[in-house]
């Protein structure tokens, strides 16, 4: 960029406040939410939603545990105005859900808006007018004091028609842009809204970040400013409303619920204008990972995805905090061996609390599973081809034969150059060690117990094609056919040996694993699966001597 461009910026002044307290805060209790999804995620979209979106939008909202939804701008447009009348004619509401409408300071707007709202059990009434140094200079070209008197007589319209209507109603008043006001200013036209004010309250004192204009920690600030500089915060409730023009709407939201606000409104997955409103699911499992109640239901996120595109149309990125296609996922191989060692760690110790490397979340309490966990491709390392294995198939591959699976995978996705399937995995395993069949292939085995604690046995067997029937004895099955076989190899000698139970139940087979080592000291392992446990090591012998052929 040219250096001479940024001069037509200025530094954002810090506000005035001593002894802030809110840094030191921890939040300890949810915030009441209120998405407004419907009217402020609504009008950013291309192709604004139908009525058969908003209704499975708003159903949605309150599956997930929304007890207040701003459902829109009924006095904007005729479709605003009829979805609320449907929803109250066809008594879709229910008892313990507020409904919030959006209007402007103007008579005929708010005599309109409660035409829409008739009948309705509770109602908040969501007045605004913006109050900001650029908005009065520019925009409306009035005086502070011009711009109060708009507020205010804007609530005085409301108030008039408070007699007219059986809703239960209450007030919320932004003064938009809040971030761009003065804060004296803001306090001061709240003040004004408080005092004109004639219905129930606490009255709810939206202060929007409309614009992000400055870091998160300011937003915060001014949040603690406005409570401790009002003169009767007992009869008001702070809401906060943030839009993420710098990518840091998440954080000035939690920094100002740290400053006092107990109310949040933002959208799901935070669609919104320009570049968003906070996003409620971040920001809710935000606290949901720090051990607090967030009186919402994501358990199910994959179908409050699937609703949420169907009714916007838009996408989700596949890096979208915990709820992308990939979060959960790790390609790298040090990041794979500390979640399966995490993971098992676990469960060998039957852990309460969640401490996963990596993993700052369970994705089984959203509805995810483990199985996208880890997904392989070049960067992967042992630890996670060996978590497919054994968390997908069963087969727990002994530690020192991760070396050796690994490189097969390897030399697969170097030469795909893409992510590489659990299923591609497995027959890469199976082709590798359980198929093998030449230069030798077991036909028959047997094997008998002598007195003197001996075991002989008798391998039927082709060699290059060739059958044969050879016999050995040895201090087992395997050391016995470990002799028969050796006169017909170039030597080798047994390195390690494992074995498990692949499945449980009376059907259940065994896995052994042989490592073998040549004369010439190169190594390798085989497989082997049989419900004998006897013949599955034979299996793996021969594998690995087949292995070992073709080193």
């Amino acid at each position: 960029m040219n250096n001479q461009l940024i001069k037509k910026y200025s530094p954002t002044k810090s506000i005035p406040i001593k002894n802030r307290t809110w840094p030191d805060s921890i939040i300890s209790d949810s915030p009441t939410w209120c998405s407004v999804d419907l009217r402020d995620g609504n009008q950013a979209l291309i192709n604004p939603m139908n009525m058969d979106q908003k209704l499975s939008l708003f159903k949605l909202l309150v599956d997930i545990g929304f007890k207040e939804i701003e459902v829109g701008f009924p006095s904007a447009a005729q479709v605003e105005f009829d979805f609320l009348r449907n929803l109250i004619d066809n008594n879709l509401i229910p008892d313990d859900v507020t409904v919030q409408v959006l209007c402007q300071a103007r008579k005929h707007l708010i005599d309109r808006t409660f035409e829409a709202i008739d009948g309705a059990k509770n109602v908040i009434f969501h007045i605004y007018n913006s109050t900001s140094t650029a908005q009065r200079e520019i925009v409306f070209q009035k005086s502070k004091q011009e711009i109060k008197d708009i507020a205010c007589q804007g609530v005085n319209w409301v108030n008039e028609n408070l007699s007219k209507t059986s809703s239960n109603v209450r007030l919320q008043y932004s003064p938009e842009s809040f971030t761009g006001t003065e804060i004296e200013y803001a306090v001061d036209v709240c003040e004004a809204v408080l005092d004109t004010w004639s219905g129930q309250k606490p009255v709810i004192m939206n202060l929007p970040a409309t614009v992000e204009l400055f870091t998160p920690n300011i937003y915060a600030d001014m949040i603690e400013w406005f409570i401790t500089h009002f003169s009767r915060p007992n009869e008001i409730i702070v809401s906060v409303h943030t839009h993420n023009d710098r990518g840091t709407g998440v954080a000035a939201s939690e920094f100002g619920v740290m400053a006092g606000a107990t109310r949040v409104e933002g959208t799901l997955f935070g669609n919104g204008e320009r570049t968003g409103n906070v996003d409620i699911i971040t920001l809710a499992l935000n606290l949901y990972t720090q051990g607090v109640e967030t009186n919402l239901d994501l358990h199910g996120l994959d179908k409050i995805i699937d609703v949420y595109k169907s009714c916007t149309n838009l996408p989700i990125h596949p890096r979208h905090p915990y709820v992308g296609d990939l979060v959960y996922t790790a390609f790298s191989g040090s990041h794979q061996d500390a979640i399966k060692k995490g993971l098992a760690s676990r469960k060998a110790l039957k852990k309460e609390k969640w401490d996963i490397p990596y993993l700052p979340i369970d994705p089984t309490d959203l509805g995810r599973t483990y199985e996208a966990v880890i997904r392989i491709n070049s960067q992967s390392g042992k630890g996670g081809i060996a978590y497919i294995m054994e968390n997908e198939y069963g087969y727990s591959l002994p530690k020192s034969m991760h070396p050796e699976f690994s490189k097969l995978i390897q030399i697969l996705t170097e030469k795909s150059g893409k992510e590489i399937s659990s299923d591609e995995i497995y027959t890469c395993f199976k082709d590798s060690y359980l198929s093998l069949s030449y230069p030798f292939k077991l036909i028959k085995f047997k094997s008998n117990q002598n007195d003197e604690d001996e075991t002989s046995v008798t391998l039927t067997l082709t060699l290059d094609g060739r059958e044969l029937a050879i016999k050995g004895s040895g201090n087992g099955p395997i050391d016995a056919s470990k002799q028969a076989l050796l006169p017909h190899t170039s030597g080798f000698k047994i390195v390690n040996y494992a074995e498990h139970s692949l499945s449980e139940g009376s059907d259940s087979k065994a896995i052994a694993y042989i490592q073998l080592e040549s004369k010439t000291g190169q190594q390798c392992y085989g497989v082997g699966i049989d419900p004998s446990i006897n013949l599955a090591s034979i299996k793996a012998l021969f594998s690995a001597l087949n292995r070992l052929h073709y080193l």
